[in-house]
C-alpha cells in the first residue's frame, strides 16, 4: 500500500458529511458542558462553512460570530462576514484590531510582514478566546486538512480552537460541502487569501493550487505512498519534495508541546483520553 498509487478521489457526500459535522459539533459542544460557539467570521469559505455547519448544529442562537478586521483587510471581507451573518441570523460582535497590533510594531516598524500576519492572527485568537469566556462558549477551528498539514496557519493563532469541525476536510472538499451548504457565491468565488496584506494569496504563497496539494497529499497522507511512488506516478519531484517538506518540518504545529518523561502516564503521551473518565 505504501508504494502503490490508486486514482485520487476527494468527492463527499454532502449530506452524510453534514449530519457528521453537526453532531460532532453539538456532541462536543455539550460534552464540554457548553451551549453556544465562537468563531472567527473572516468573510473566506472556510469559516463561512464552520459558521453555517455551527448554526445548524446548535441553532442560531448557539453562534456568535465576531469579525475581527485590521486596517489591511479587503473591504469585501467584512461585508461578505455580515452579509453571511445576516442570512444565518446570527448575533455578530466587532473589533478592529489595528490599534493594537500597530501598538506593539510601535517599537519595532521594520518588522517584516510575516511577523505582523502572526501578530494579526494571534491578536484576533486572544480576542476569540476572550470573547468565549464572555459568553460561556466554545472557540470553533476553520482550518482545514490542507492547511493543517502544510502548516499553513500561525501557531496559538488560527490554528488553535477549542474544537474544529473542518479540520479533516481538504479545501477542495470545504468547497463542495460550502456549496451544498449554499455559501453565498460571493464566498465561493473569491479567491482564498489570509487577508493579512494586501494581494496576498494562499496559492501564491504556497507555490501550487489547491486542487494538485489535495490530490497530492491525499496520496501522501491518506493513501501512505512514498514519494518515490508518488514522483514514479507522474507528480514533479520538486513538488513533491516541497510538500513532504512541509508537512515534516510544520509537525510541532499540530500536537501539543512536547513533555518530556518522567513519570508512567505523561500528558499527551501515555494520557491522553480524559474522555475515558466519563468526561
Amino acid at each position: 500500500m505504501r508504494g502503490k498509487v490508486e486514482e485520487v478521489d476527494l468527492a463527499l457526500n454532502p449530506r452524510i458529511v453534514e449530519e457528521v459535522l453537526t453532531g460532532f459539533i453539538a456532541e462536543e459542544t455539550r460534552r464540554a458542558g457548553m451551549k453556544r460557539v465562537v468563531v472567527g467570521l473572516s468573510g473566506g469559505i472556510d469559516s463561512a462553512l464552520a459558521a453555517c455547519l455551527a448554526a445548524r448544529a446548535l441553532g442560531a442562537g448557539g453562534v456568535i460570530a465576531v469579525l475581527l478586521p485590521h486596517g489591511l483587510s479587503h473591504p469585501s471581507s467584512a461585508r461578505d462576514a455580515l452579509d453571511l451573518a445576516s442570512r444565518l441570523r446570527l448575533k455578530t460582535e466587532t473589533f478592529d484590531i489595528t490599534p493594537m497590533v500597530e501598538a506593539y510594531f510601535g517599537s519595532d516598524p521594520k518588522a517584516d510582514r510575516l511577523r505582523r500576519g502572526n501578530k494579526m492572527a494571534r491578536e484576533r485568537m486572544s480576542i476569540l478566546y476572550d470573547r468565549s469566556r464572555v459568553h460561556e462558549a466554545l472557540v470553533l477551528g476553520t482550518s482545514n486538512k490542507t492547511e493543517l498539514l502544510l502548516g499553513y496557519g500561525t501557531i496559538h493563532g488560527d490554528m488553535a480552537s477549542s474544537l474544529n469541525p473542518i479540520g479533516d476536510l481538504y479545501k477542495t472538499q470545504v468547497r463542495q460541502l460550502a456549496q451544498h451548504l449554499k455559501v453565498p457565491a460571493a464566498i465561493l468565488r473569491k479567491v482564498p487569501t489570509a487577508d493579512l496584506w494586501p494581494q496576498q494569496t494562499d496559492e501564491g504563497e504556497l507555490g501550487f493550487p489547491y486542487e494538485d496539494l489535495d490530490r497530492l497529499l491525499h496520496l501522501l497522507v491518506d493513501q501512505r505512498c512514498t514519494r518515490a511512488a508518488a514522483i514514479e506516478a507522474g507528480w514533479p519531484a520538486r513538488m513533491v519534495e516541497r510538500v513532504t517538506g512541509l508537512i515534516v518540518r510544520s509537525q510541532y504545529k499540530r500536537r501539543l508541546p512536547l513533555i518530556a518523561k518522567i513519570s508512567d502516564r505523561t500528558v499527551g503521551i501515555d494520557f491522553r483520553y480524559p474522555r475515558d473518565w466519563g468526561t
